[in-house]
């Protein structure tokens, strides 16, 4: 088994392997107590409900057999084989005990559990060490039943029905077996009686769905559960991982379905184009053992980033861009891709609630196993300013939740994942949040005749015989040429706010030639606009880094698993070191003209709506005054 504090925790087979007996056994016959919750078996007629006696009988508690095997065998009394979905169900409950007893074992090493049994072995143990043993010994049962519902969700296809009567099993947390036992039983009646095998897989599902509700609700109760968080299990042979108790497992992820469009579909929009595609390949650097991506280490890896642009200039097409890559990609390696977007749908009026889905969105888009890219379409709709009392709680709760997913103190970023927040109105977003975006990338659409020429003549199709004209198809879209011309309009500002100050810097100081003449400039951009901070010098030096590192990684390296991609992390660094340029003031100045150009446009535009806003209350004022003097004259004021 590897080290516990490598992040990523392998159990082998044989440590799985020699909890067979044990297992079999809870699948063949068990014998438990019975809760005695006084419930008839008698339904009311014309109800879903049960008769429930006024007499107390919680204290009469009578043991019970449970043959899990038998029960599951009763779909199809005259076969003596079970039909495949029944083996598969019977064959999970006893390799997921396994796993469980193996992942309690897991969670007895890293803590003082192994060594407090020794000790009690040779003699009972006394006072703080009897307690404390007590205590992690339920700890650890506890972990074993979380780990036998979410390897049972994870491995069970199909879907969760709400089950009637469906109740959650009678918890015991005194070792792992008896918590494994109260579990085997909860399920055991959870099938009796189910028509068919597809009931019963349906019937697991839902108990098990409501067992980890019902775990991860009492999960306060326990001590010593703090190391397990991160922890992150890998059992290879099943494709299963557990990572803490952060997600309650559910269904394998489904087939990503969505419109996906090539790179030459897009006109306009050349950085962000160029930068989607990048980051793209960025991804797929990124190494399964190792848990890294050589990027991240040398610089330049895009973890956020926010697109800005008029309603109909193509944010939507780029997401699908980038998603249709990550996709074919992650098709060529055998890689996991997920793809997600965070939208209104997901603002809950519970109080917490939308927390609780941003935080688990997060969780589905950064997890290690897979490749991920989330989106937050319309994020302005989505979040809200801290200062805007107007908004409902939900979308504070978001807010809190992406920023400290962003750049919190506890994020951590491995480059397997990447999120995207694209909106009409940046400047509605928090500024904080918005900071916490590392590149800008302005999505304007076509700009050039030739991009209208462009544009119409791919939207028209080809059912017309009607000429093109003088003008050659698609030349102006050629990345490379299209790029260098964008990154050049950026070696002087645009926005009104930062030409100032640049004229003024030039003036005073001359031209920008060293790293002093850079810090200085920044300096003076921060005086004129105070939200330009030390975040925002983190995330043009970012850029800067990605510039240097703006190696196109080679489309065969792509096309083969064994090229590129399924190569020791310590090979896909040196290969990608070996394309990567120097850093140049040109490339300094274009980024702090690009990110600052950004922030000075959002400030302006914030500044306009603050004004539209004045002006149309005055407006309504004045026509407020004009109908009060009317009401006086007519003497009905």
């Amino acid at each position: 088994m590897s080290g516990l504090n490598a992040g990523l925790t392998t159990i082998h087979e044989d440590d799985i392997a020699k909890h067979l007996a044990v297992a079999q056994g809870l699948v063949t016959r068990v014998i438990v107590l019975d809760p005695g919750d006084g419930a008839s078996g008698t339904a009311l007629a014309g109800t879903g409900r049960r008769f429930v006696s006024t007499v107390s009988t919680t204290s009469v508690r009578r043991t019970r057999e449970v043959e899990l095997e038998k029960t599951i065998r009763a779909v199809k009394p005259g076969d003596p084989l079970l039909s495949p979905q029944a083996h598969t169900l019977l064959y999970r409950a006893r390799r997921g005990a396994q796993v469980a007893l193996a992942i309690g074992e897991v969670f007895a090493r890293q803590s003082d559990l192994e060594s407090l049994q020794a000790r009690n072995l040779s003699a009972p143990l006394q006072g703080a060490d009897a307690e404390r043993f007590k205590a992690l010994l339920s700890a650890s049962a506890y972990v074993a039943a979380f780990s036998f519902c979410a390897y049972m969700l994870a491995m069970l296809a199909g879907e969760s029905e709400p089950v009637e009567d469906g109740r959650e099993p009678d918890y015991l947390f005194d070792t792992p077996q008896d918590a494994l036992k109260s579990l085997v039983a909860g399920l055991d009646e959870a099938l009796a009686g189910a028509p068919d095998e597809l009931a019963q897989v349906a019937r697991a599902r839902a108990f098990l769905r409501d067992a980890v509700e019902g775990l991860i609700s009492r999960k306060a109760r326990f001590t010593g559960l703090a190391s397990f968080e991160n922890v992150h299990i890998r059992i290879d042979q099943d494709d299963f991982s557990l990572d803490g108790f952060d997600v309650a497992p559910g269904a394998k992820r489904k087939p990503l379905v969505m419109t996906f469009k090539k790179p030459e579909e897009i006109v306009g929009n050349h950085i962000a184009k160029y930068q989607g595609m990048k980051l793209a390949k960025m991804l797929m650097a990124y190494d399964f053992d190792r848990q890294m991506n050589p990027f991240v280490e040398l610089g330049g890896f895009l973890f956020t980033f926010i697109g800005d642009g008029m309603p109909g200039t193509g944010k939507t097409i780029l997401i699908q861009m980038i998603a249709g890559l990550l996709n074919d990609y992650c098709q060529v390696a055998g890689y996991a891709f997920h793809y997600e977007n965070f939208g209104v749908d997901q603002i809950s009026s519970y109080q917490g609630k939308s927390g609780q889905n941003c935080k688990q969105f997060v969780n589905n888009v950064t997890n290690p196993r897979a490749i991920g890219f989330g989106t937050i379409d319309d994020v302005d709709q989505v979040t809200a300013k801290r200062s805007d009392d107007r908004a409902s709680a939900g979308q504070h709760e978001v807010t809190a939740v992406l920023m400290e997913s962003f750049a919190g103190a506890s994020t951590v970023v491995r480059g397997n994942a990447t999120f995207g927040m694209f909106s009409n109105y940046p400047e509605n977003v928090d500024d904080a949040l918005r900071q916490r975006a590392g590149a800008r990338w302005l999505v304007d659409g076509p700009q050039t005749e030739a991009d209208y020429i462009d544009i119409f003549a791919l939207l028209i199709g080809k059912n017309h015989k009607i000429p093109l004209g003088d003008h050659q198809l698609y030349a102006n879209q050629e990345i490379k040429r299209a790029v260098t011309t964008s990154y050049a309009e950026h070696s002087r500002p645009k926005e009104d706010g930062l030409v100032a100050v640049w004229d003024r810097y030039e003036k005073t100081r001359g031209p920008i030639k060293s790293l002093a003449d850079v810090g200085a400039y920044l300096h003076e951009i921060k005086l004129a606009e105070p939200r330009f901070t030390g975040r925002a010098i983190k995330n043009i030096t970012d850029a800067v880094k990605m510039r240097a590192m703006d190696v196109e990684l080679p489309d065969d390296w792509f096309a083969t698993p064994g090229a590129f991609l399924h190569r020791s992390y310590d090979e896909k660094k040196a290969m990608i070191e070996e394309l990567r340029g120097p850093i140049t003031m040109e490339m300094i100045l274009q980024e702090v003209n690009r990110y600052a150009d950004s922030e000075f446009r959002y400030a302006d535009k914030s500044d306009d709506a603050a004004i539209a806003e004045i002006i149309r209350r005055e407006k309504q004022r004045e026509r407020a005054i004009g109908g009060i003097e009317a009401l006086k004259r007519e003497g009905k004021w």
